[in-house]
């Protein structure tokens, strides 16, 4: 698998790409280009062109959740290119109107707009979406230190209701490698170490290389100490936080397991 870091909060140094507080992973798998999250404006179009990468190449999308840093995206590609051969994957929630103290944070299409444009599917169980590669779907919350917390609120289209968003949306990918899992997130609103194990679960694998994402932890915390002691238990070596995760969150990780440096154009590449 290669992936490449389109967008990020951060840009490289000596590396001449815009950055924005958002997620744009473009993933390369056994001849199927992929991408996870869009971000917030153009620049993940911008960046890809000058790093010579064809989006109209992409053949799937992948949300990890439908907040407007990981899909605003959507409105430029539309100008861009026609998505209407793109297989859109996404959790059902994902395109729902998203409030937050009353501004639009979701997605700058709904799901009936979606369907018109691309091919859309939603689903809350994992999905192949290429040789190595899963949409994780739902994530299941298995420890009692990653509690889901509210994020806003959600308005269900069809009763018109509004309700508290516990971003159920919240999902990953896993690549299977022939010597482990290495996990790709978006935000990780459901919790980093509740997405590994789902992970390891679906895959049926209890070794994990690496995770490279956001894993929405800012304060030292009871949370933050039990996930450090989850990367150690489980002698995850790559640790690629960036995103929603700040200085103080990476330092602590940083103490137990040293962590790499994220930022637009790093690129990996996992056998």
């Amino acid at each position: 698998m290669k992936l490449v870091v389109l967008v990020d909060n951060n840009t490289l140094i000596d590396h001449y790409y815009l950055g924005e507080p958002g997620v744009c992973y473009y993933i390369e798998d056994e001849g199927q280009r992929l991408l996870l999250d869009v971000g917030y404006s153009d620049i993940f179009i911008k960046n890809a062109k000058l790093m010579g990468i064809d989006l109209t190449t992409v053949s799937t999308i992948a949300i990890s959740h439908g907040h407007n840093d990981h899909t605003r995206g959507l409105q430029f590609l539309a100008k861009e290119m026609d998505l209407k051969m793109v297989n859109l994957v996404a959790h059902p929630d994902a395109f729902k109107t998203k409030i937050f103290e009353n501004e639009s944070i979701g997605s700058p299409f709904d799901e009936s707009q979606l369907q018109t444009m691309c091919s859309l599917q939603l689903s809350k169980t994992p999905i192949k979406i290429s040789p190595n590669i899963t949409f994780l779907g739902e994530i299941p919350s298995s420890n009692d230190f990653e509690h889901r917390q509210h994020f806003g609120c959600i308005v269900d289209p069809c009763h018109h209701e509004m309700d508290v968003d516990y971003v159920l949306d919240d999902s990953a990918l896993v690549y299977q490698s022939r010597t482990g899992l290495f996990i790709i997130t978006g935000c990780s609103h459901s919790g980093i170490c509740n997405i590994v194990e789902y992970a390891k679960q679906v895959c049926n694998e209890t070794k994990v290389v690496g995770i490279i994402g956001g894993f929405h932890l800012f304060e030292r915390s009871k949370q933050l100490s039990h996930t450090v002691e989850y990367f150690v238990k489980n002698e995850i070596r790559q640790l690629y936080p960036c995103h929603c995760v700040s200085f103080i969150a990476k330092s602590e990780i940083n103490q137990a397991i040293p962590v790499h440096e994220v930022g637009v154009s790093l690129t990996l590449e996992i056998d």
